[in-house]
């Protein structure tokens, strides 16, 4: 749920530590993905269990695996297969929030107050004072639940999670961890990443449609793209089939892997509870950047970035990453981190390329270099270059 940082999670299943060879396979279309396939490879190499990416570009739909989906059998990983997404649930929920602007049922300068009155209230909060706008791009100083202690003992240890790992938790109640503590800092003076602001978007959509945020992101994004792979599965603890085992070290250095596929994704509610594969991520952001999903005020609002302080290539929209990649392409997606899984997304401006990756270990691997290599290789891709602008 966390940019750019994977969640642990656990139970019992020990890592073997045959992940030898990775075992490669790649669709039709692959000409001049080579260096991506040894990106993908070079993760499997660094101790990730498995890999899987797809790419959409004018060359058609290209594919890779490399690597296990299972470490007991040893099944490889498949370019089908279904995962968590974790934060890239963001991307989908402000995509709704932006629809219903669009439709003048609200506006990103409303308050949370207006729409959520009294819920955030305590140790300093306000939400008289924050706006819908400062939820989705991370300004609005609100502190991250992720953060709190008791959450962190739960979730994030091997003994916690495996007492946990079922539980139901509500939005409210993870609003109210939050609400534990102080603000980061006033609304609107800084940026830092807070998971909290979206599960109060996700409570907001409720508010305005009467409906589940899910509901809403099924009837206005996965039905309308056609995106088979792709749900808001509210407390459902399997993974749809196909699907791989999701492992997890609890960031124990050199510690044993344990198979955390299963959970109650409700820990990240509107935060990061969606599944989807990597030919969907694909489908969907390329369809966003075209500007299939919103007009283009709301597109543009969706890519008017905030800088981070934290990572100085990367500018945060709503609910949208604007990466500068280290060959001066810019890409906009996101990242996404929960127990046993960790991917990425990145589009070129004009919607014409776009990959997604995903590894089922969190303690390995960079998806960054796999998306560097993809977008980096203007020979074969001459629109990877185009200059987004700020």
């Amino acid at each position: 749920m966390r940019a750019r940082t994977a969640l642990a999670g656990t139970t019992a299943l020990l890592l073997s530590a045959a992940l030898a060879g990775p075992a490669l396979a790649a669709g039709p279309a692959s000409q001049g993905h080579t260096a991506t396939r040894e990106a993908l490879a070079a993760a499997v190499t660094a101790g990730v269990p498995g890999a899987t990416a797809t790419a959409r570009d004018g060359h058609g739909t290209w594919s890779a695996t490399a690597g296990v989906g299972d470490t007991r059998t040893g099944r490889p990983r498949s370019a089908a297969d279904h995962y968590r997404v974790a934060s890239i649930t963001k991307t989908f929920v402000a995509t709704v929030l932006l629809q219903l602007e669009a439709e003048g049922r609200l506006s990103l300068d409303d308050s949370v107050e207006r729409w959520l009155p009294g819920v955030v209230r305590g140790h300093g909060h306000d939400g008289r004072k924050v706006t819908l706008r400062q939820l989705l791009n991370h300004t609005s100083g609100i502190h991250d639940y992720l953060d709190d202690a008791d959450f962190r003992r739960d979730y994030f240890t091997e003994d916690g999670f495996s007492e946990h790992r079922y539980d139901t938790l509500t939005p409210q109640h993870l609003v109210g961890l939050a609400l534990r503590h102080a603000p980061d800092f006033a609304p609107g003076t800084s940026w830092r990443y807070s998971n909290t602001n979206y599960v109060l978007a996700g409570m907001v959509i409720e508010k305005v449609t009467g409906r589940p945020y899910g509901t809403e992101i099924t009837r206005r994004i996965i039905t309308p793209l056609h995106l088979r792979a792709t749900s808001v599965p509210g407390t459902r603890v399997t993974l749809p089939r196909p699907g791989s085992r999701a492992y997890s070290t609890f960031k124990v250095p050199g510690g044993p892997a344990y198979d955390v596929t299963e959970l109650n994704p409700s820990l990240a509610s509107s935060s990061g509870e969606m599944i989807s594969d990597s030919a969907d991520l694909s489908r969907f952001y390329g369809a966003l950047l075209r500007g299939e999903l919103l007009p283009p005020q709301q597109l543009k609002e969706m890519k008017t970035t905030v800088a981070t302080g934290v990572a100085p290539r990367m500018r945060y929209g709503l609910g949208l990453m604007d990466t500068r990649l280290t060959c001066g392409a810019h890409v906009w997606g996101h990242t996404g981190g929960i127990h046993g899984s960790v991917s990425e997304t990145a589009t070129t401006a004009d919607g014409r390329h776009s990959l997604a990756v995903n590894f089922n270990g969190d303690w390995a691997g960079e998806t960054s270099d796999v998306i560097e290599k993809e977008f980096c290789q203007p020979a074969f891709h001459p629109d990877t270059r185009v200059s987004t602008g700020r």
